[in-house]
């Protein structure tokens, strides 16, 4: 048995042999991960995410060289986050990851000592949007096949990610008095409604009962990374999926300078987050300056 009650083998063919990068995880960990995952899973966080926290804890366990998670001190953790070259915004990411890892150590009963507890505060970086420019994304709809160019107008006109353009559905279409809308699952669960042109709805509309882009043999969805990939293909070096729902919370915001409609329409938690999708213009600032002077 390894300290904290875990036993020191796999506990299943399913995580037997479980790499990161190419190199197995110490034998300790993988019991520990495992557990983990179930409970993230119990917690009611979707699958994209305990994925997410799951990668990041088998790329630590991978290379900090502690054999058991449980034996990892608070300045061997934070000597590891040192080394590694990260954005903040990654760098957060990674700490939210260690402080639910040791939250749930503790109280499960397997960790003494929360080695995150020391991990400190990250200041978010400054916002810096990156919308792809309308004309890339007209040219990218002019070269597209008729499920590519739905693929980016789902991004680029209703603001969404590739993991929910990937699982959008036909009952998620809904009509009433003003006209279409779609409900969008979006991260942590979260259900959000974005109205649709008309002429987008009728095309989902034409692709009959199911999911709009379907797996192969017609079974499930495309996954998400498989969605980008598809649509970066007509985009160019520089643009995303992602850079597209950067557009579309710029186009919007230019529209009424309302951030928190923009923010319900990205599915945001925080006005703070859609910031970073919103670019301001020079001649936005210099208009509000002159207005300002004469009001």
């Amino acid at each position: 048995m390894t300290r904290g009650g875990l036993p020191a083998v796999e506990q299943s063919p399913k995580s037997r042999g479980l790499k990161v990068l190419g190199s197995p995880l110490p034998v300790a960990w993988v019991p520990a991960l495992d557990n983990f995952s179930i409970a993230l899973r119990a917690s009611g966080i979707v699958k994209n995410s305990v994925d997410l926290h799951t990668y990041h804890m088998r790329r630590l366990a991978r290379s900090i060289g502690v054999p058991v998670p449980w034996d990892v001190t608070g300045r061997q953790l934070i000597d590891w986050v040192g080394r590694q070259e990260w954005q903040a915004e990654t760098r957060r990411s990674y700490y939210q990851t260690f402080r639910k890892f040791w939250d749930w150590g503790r109280v499960a009963g397997y960790a003494t000592e929360n080695a995150a507890a020391e991990l400190p505060s990250v200041a978010p970086s400054k916002p810096n949007p990156r919308p792809t420019p309308y004309g890339v994304y007209r040219q990218a709809l002019a070269d597209a096949r008729p499920r590519e160019r739905l693929m980016l107008r789902l991004s680029a006109e209703a603001g969404m990610r590739r993991g929910e353009v990937a699982q959008a559905h036909s009952r998620d279409l809904i009509e009433d008095d003003d006209g279409w809308w779609i409900r969008i699952h979006g991260k942590g669960g979260k259900e959000r409604l974005v109205p649709l042109r008309d002429d987008l709805a009728e095309q989902l509309r034409a692709l009959g009962p199911g999911y709009f882009f379907p797996g192969r043999y017609g079974v499930g969805h495309l996954s998400a990374a498989y969605v980008g990939k598809l649509v970066r293909r007509h985009l160019d070096d520089e643009n995303t999926m992602h850079k597209l729902r950067h557009m579309f919370g710029t186009r919007t915001y230019r529209v009424k300078r309302d951030v928190f409609v923009v923010q319900e329409l990205l599915g945001h938690a925080s006005a703070d987050t859609t910031r970073r999708y919103v670019k301001t213009r020079h001649e936005d600032l210099r208009s509000t300056v002159e207005a300002a002077a004469y009001s």
